[in-house]
């Protein structure tokens, strides 16, 4: 993180790490963890409590342990809540866990209008929203918009370049309008996180790949100041 002159992580929980990361098992107060994002969640059965107690409460414990107190909640692809029955039961689901771990901020990585979107934030303060940038250009939402009616609930920006047919790609070679995004940030004075989820690129060059990915975001960043 230094050498590549950032100031945190998001970690992350998969389905295939779940019974093997060193989230659950190690110390990691030392590092600049900022959330851990359950990816183990994206599956058919958001809505089921058992499912959800069964992949999240294990990582509110560690992240309580770790002095984590974002856990991110991704609600896309198989984990959509667009299904109006889906989501009042994922909802209940949401506040079990809110009033369980007050102390923890749960933050949506949603692809939902924004208008569903502010139901589930309307409950509790403790819950907000990480907003994908790459997500939201495949789904065809207009930032400018989206961003305006969700802004006071963002703790967290992904920075991702994504074609509009799905495909994550370099950053500025896709149909991410990253101007148009800072530039509606910076009006709103935001001062939370942003964290790279770019393309991967070549495999065993990561640190070259996000300085890299780092100067041409922050290029166009500046250029919006």
């Amino acid at each position: 993180l230094k050498e590549a002159n950032l100031s945190h992580i998001e970690w992350i929980v998969t389905k295939d790490s779940f019974n093997n990361n060193p989230f659950f098992e190690e110390n990691l107060k030392s590092f600049p963890i900022h959330s851990v994002c359950a990816d183990n969640l994206v599956d058919t059965n958001i809505d089921n409590f058992s499912f959800v107690f069964r992949m999240l409460d294990p990582i509110c414990i560690s992240a309580l342990k770790n002095n984590i107190k974002y856990v991110t909640i991704p609600l896309l692809e198989e984990s959509s809540l667009l299904d109006n029955h889906k989501r009042d039961r994922f909802k209940d689901i949401l506040i079990y866990f809110v009033k369980k771990y007050p102390a923890i901020n749960f933050s949506l990585e949603a692809e939902m209008p924004s208008a569903v979107l502010r139901e589930l934030l309307s409950f509790s303060n403790n819950v907000c929203v990480t907003y994908d940038t790459g997500n939201m250009t495949s789904c065809g939402y207009k930032h400018e918009e989206y961003i305006e009616e969700i802004f006071d609930r963002i703790s967290n920006v992904h920075l991702k370049d994504r074609t509009i047919d799905g495909k994550t790609v370099v950053p500025l070679t896709g149909n991410t309008e990253f101007e148009k995004i800072f530039k509606t940030l910076i009006k709103n004075n935001y001062q939370n996180l942003f964290t790279l989820q770019t393309a991967r690129e070549k495999a065993g060059q990561e640190l070259t790949t996000i300085k890299k990915h780092t100067d041409l975001l922050r290029g166009v960043y500046e250029k919006c100041i």
